[in-house]
């Protein structure tokens, strides 16, 4: 089958072209985490410097991090994420679960994020709705694009 010049318009496509860079989520943790300088980016994700300089822009860009100076001579920034970087939080917890899942197996976990309560955050998605869990079986998709259907385009 012939690859479409148009593929499916997609949410997570598009989230992905903002944040499905190399390095750029790890940028959104450490921020998320209160690590926001260049320096200490840098050095917890390991990225060169010019190529976390260009994720950077590109996410103040987009309005997931914000900019701010903390010292100015000599000029530096940190990093901070703004509303819609906060919003991206709970992926990066459930991708961490998910990880520690099935890459690295349970027992070599390297961070354990702690909820408000005092218990260890288990993340898991609920429907808004009816406050149950959410598994693959009890969902149904409904494509809204003009021309889609879920097993891809319509005939022209």
């Amino acid at each position: 089958m012939a690859a479409t010049k148009d593929p499916r318009p997609c949410s997570i496509a598009d989230t992905l072209a903002l944040v499905g860079e190399k390095y750029s989520l790890l940028v959104l943790r450490e921020a998320c985490l209160g690590n926001g300088r260049f320096d200490q980016l840098v050095r917890n994700i390991g990225a060169p410097r010019d190529i976390l300089a260009t994720r950077l822009r590109r996410l103040v860009d987009a309005g997931i991090l914000t900019k701010r100076i903390y010292s100015e001579r000599p000029q530096r920034f940190e990093y901070r994420p703004t509303q819609a970087g906060l919003e991206l939080e709970p992926v990066l917890l459930t991708l961490m679960a998910w990880g520690d899942r099935h890459v690295r197996g349970d027992e070599d976990r390297p961070m354990v994020v702690e909820h408000g309560c005092g218990n260890e955050l288990l993340p898991v998605v609920t429907c808004s709705a009816c406050g149950d869990t959410v598994h693959h079986d009890d969902l149904t998709a409904h494509p809204q694009a003009p021309g889609w259907t879920v097993t891809g385009p319509t005939a022209a």
